[in-house]
């Protein structure tokens, strides 16, 4: 599943994010969803999250939970 809609991401998520800082490279980061921070239903760069070890990121792909 894609990242741009908030119903498919829920707090235990797996998912994977791109860091600000690695939005040019595209480099992934995988974690488990702690908050999401985005309140709007869609956004088509990705919802903001905040993974359970901090790293706070847009989700490009939902793993599962």
């Amino acid at each position: 599943m894609n990242g741009q809609n908030r119903a498919n991401i829920t707090i235990g998520t797996k998912v994977l994010v791109v860091q600000k800082q690695d939005q040019r490279t595209g480099k992934l980061t995988e974690g488990i969803v702690k908050r999401i921070l985005t309140n709007s239903p869609s956004h088509p760069h990705g919802i903001k999250v905040m993974l359970e070890d901090g790293v706070v990121g847009r989700v490009k792909e939902v793993r599962g939970g």
